[in-house]
């Protein structure tokens, strides 16, 4: 019986897999049920209270009609690529700097990343009052002298996406620095070795080498940066509120203030099902490179 274990996977690491077993329990049901409940009720007709009165696609022809939703959308594709681009190419840069063996390297890399530590709530509501045009940087500025200086992104219905992302920016960049350093960190160091030898300039062995080898790090990281992204939601509520008007609408303020602000559940979950379709769009590729391709080897 024992040579039995030894030998079948199964039983490898028995311990471990039955102390995981309530977790696994916990995720199928919370999480896989309440996603199936979510795609199912959708297509009903619900309002306050879940009915099981189909309609079709009728919430998802509503949902791409209401400009409330078409506008959000375009928000969040806004954000989501200046922030996925500005995180990743400044993240990279910081952590290829601290990675020179700077002075005070821990104080640095403490500095950059503390603005994560922050919940969104407060980052928005600290960054409201510096962008406010009648109390923040801008009236700051012209007490000074500056008469002429403006600078108010959060008051325009064009501009406010920009405050947005500054706020965002400022908390989200540090994680990606320290994942990208830790990336930057564990590769070889006769890697460095060799380029010094063939006189690579050290500008070129990040670029080319470097990046290339940190494809784990890179895929991770751009999958947790963009779930963060489709789910924006409370640095919105904290800085805007959605305005000016419905100018920084979100969608995941949409399905929030659908379900439960105007008791419209079909709505609401036919939004949500949209949002859990972009991030299974996401992790799906994600999870094909990292394991399939690794089973394949």
């Amino acid at each position: 019986m024992s040579t039995l274990k030894r030998s079948n996977p199964l039983f490898r690491n028995l311990n471990a897999k039955i102390a995981a077993l309530p977790m696994i329990a916990t995720t199928l049901v919370v999480f896989l049920g309440c996603s199936i409940w979510t795609v199912v009720y959708s297509f009903t007709k619900s309002r306050s209270l879940p009915l099981n009165d189909f309609v079709g696609l009728m919430q998802y022809e509503r949902l791409f009609r209401t400009s409330r939703w078409l506008i959000s959308l375009e928000n969040i594709v806004i954000y989501g690529v200046f922030a996925l681009v500005f995180s990743f190419v400044v993240g990279f840069v910081l952590a290829a700097l601290i990675d020179q063996k700077i002075r005070f390297e821990s104080t640095f890399r403490t500095i950059f990343l503390y603005p994560f530590a922050l919940s969104f709530i407060v980052t928005g509501v600290v960054w409201q009052w510096i962008l406010n045009p009648t109390m923040g940087l801008q009236a700051s500025i012209r007490s000074m002298g500056w008469e002429s200086f403006t600078f108010d992104l959060i008051a325009g219905r064009d501009t406010v996406i920009y405050a947005l992302l500054i706020a965002g920016l400022w908390q989200g960049t540090g994680f990606v620095m320290v994942l990208m350093l830790a990336g930057i960190r564990s590769t070889d160091d006769e890697i460095w070795k060799a380029a010094r030898i063939d006189g690579i300039p050290t500008w070129k062995t990040y670029l080319f080498i470097v990046i290339p080898m940190m494809r784990g790090v890179i895929m991770t990281t751009l999958v947790i940066v963009a779930a963060g992204i489709v789910k924006l939601y409370d640095l919105v509520v904290a800085m805007t509120q959605g305005g000016p008007g419905i100018s920084s609408e979100v969608p995941a303020k949409y399905v929030y203030d659908f379900m439960f602000a105007r008791g419209n559940l079909g709505q609401g979950l036919a939004a949500s099902t949209v949002m859990l379709t972009t991030v299974l769009i996401i992790i799906i590729p994600w999870a094909y490179l990292e394991y399939g391709r690794k089973k394949k080897g």
